[in-house]
């Protein structure tokens, strides 16, 4: 519970306040002395907050003060103090992240610790109860209060902040979701390092999603030392989305100058993965074993025949989307329809429903295999855009439309298809997305991503 103390020449009171959804009690007294206690109840959680806040308010005109803080704590935010930590109510949160009420019993255990994380946890759960403009004044407050006591919930992260290298998404006190990569050319910004720090920090336990942005600007962006620093960290438990490789291309860099290297030893230690986003090139992923994932996407100029087999044989088996680019062979891609049968045979997808064979150079022979491929027809949509379907793949398609008549959608476009391969597509699948072709050469024809 707080505790504010008045000190001032024969005054020598204290003054506690415990919010605890849509109710606090108070204590005050005499310093030395047990004092009284009165717990108020409210209507909502909102309500109790509102008039949480206004007390304090006036106990700090007044000269009350939090004990063991100085005068000068407001403009910093909190001194140098360790987080408090209660391994069997994080426990708790951790068995059932969605809980609210293992949150607000661990808020007043923080609160009774004297860390601003409980009282966050407070005012962050009131915004959710609330409406126009309280849930606004709320929020506010949210945000001044992460400002103002910044030292103890963020530590060395504050720089990263500060120079907006490092974006933070609070929820119920702790950080839900994190962004973090270089912002401009000349950053000296560390980003494995960060990304180290992060999931070590006691702000961080309840983490959900992390973003990896740019890892560097100045030459090619190795993801390498990010990748180590994050299995260094011991990985998490909570994280469900990750996305390595935030970046514009070919405005931050071309997307074949980007180095994912071997993130194997990551999938090991994130075994909540439910969305995983990668992109760029030289990716190694091993024996995928993600038996919570849903969704998995890898955007590149060249998928080595080695991450090809990973992919088809691995074993994810509530996979519900999957997105392949599988690139050009001037960019290291390798491997053809042979090697991705399992994919086509379903073959540990039994939740499939959607599924992107895209950026390929081998788009023709996909458009013969995928009438009769198993996996057809339990899917919603099928996306095999942005590769060298010609005028003979659109024929193969077409010849065969009953076979994708169940589907919401087929996209071929950015493909190299005709006038006339577009108009026969159009006819007999009138469901697929034909548009955006890219110019046809037949002696040249390329994957729409390879650099």
């Amino acid at each position: 519970m707080p505790r504010y103390e008045f000190k001032e020449g024969s005054s020598s009171k204290f003054w506690e306040i415990n919010l605890s959804g849509n109710s606090f009690t108070a204590r005050w007294g005499r310093i030395g002395t047990d004092g009284q206690e009165k717990t108020q109840t409210f209507g909502s959680p909102a309500e109790a907050q509102k008039e949480h806040d206004k007390l304090v308010r006036e106990k700090e005109k007044k000269g009350y003060v939090l004990a063991g803080k100085g005068d000068d704590d407001d403009s910093e935010g909190g001194g140098g103090e360790e987080p408090a930590s209660n391994p069997e109510l994080e426990a708790a949160i951790l068995k059932d992240p969605d809980n609210v009420d293992a949150y607000l019993v661990y808020s007043d255990w923080l609160q009774g610790q004297g860390d601003p994380r409980g009282e966050l946890i407070a005012i962050q759960h009131a915004a959710s109860q609330a409406s126009g403009t309280e849930a606004s004044d709320l929020k506010r407050k949210a945000a001044a209060h992460i400002k103002k006591y910044q030292t103890l919930l963020l530590g060395e992260l504050a720089a990263g902040v500060k120079s907006e290298e490092l974006s933070l998404e609070w929820h119920l006190g702790f950080i839900r979701s994190a962004r973090v990569g270089q912002k401009e050319y000349d950053s000296d910004f560390n980003v494995p390092e960060t990304a180290g720090a992060l999931l070590k920090h006691p702000s961080a336990r309840f983490i959900r999603s992390l973003t990896i942005g740019m890892a560097s600007f100045d030459g090619e962006n190795e993801y390498g030392e990010t990748i180590q620093a994050l299995v260094e960290a011991g990985g998490s438990k909570t994280i469900q989305e990750l996305f390595i490789g935030d970046f514009e291309y070919p405005d931050d860099t071309e997307i074949s100058w980007t180095h994912l290297t071997d993130i194997s030893a990551l999938l090991k230690v994130l075994p909540d993965l439910r969305k995983l986003r990668l992109r760029g090139g030289e990716l190694e992923l091993g024996a995928i074993d993600l038996p919570e994932l849903r969704e998995f996407t890898v955007e590149t100029g060249g998928l080595p025949l080695a991450a090809v087999k990973s992919i088809a044989n691995a074993k994810w088996p509530k996979l519900e989307r999957l997105e392949v680019w599988f690139g050009s062979d001037n960019y290291g891609a390798e491997g053809g329809v042979e090697d991705i049968q399992p994919i086509l045979d379903g073959k540990g997808l039994p939740n499939l429903k959607q599924l992107g064979l895209r950026n390929s150079e081998f788009t023709d022979a996909l458009a013969q295999a995928l009438p009769t491929a198993k996996v057809l027809p339990q899917l919603e949509t099928l996306d095999i855009s942005m590769g060298t379907l010609s005028d003979e793949g659109a024929r193969a398609l077409a010849d065969k439309a009953a076979a994708f008549a169940h589907l919401k959608q087929l996209d071929v476009t950015e493909n190299t298809l005709t006038d006339e391969g577009q108009s026969l597509l159009s006819k007999a699948i009138p469901h697929a997305n034909v548009g955006n072709q890219r110019d046809y050469e037949e002696e040249y024809r390329y994957s729409a991503v390879g650099e």
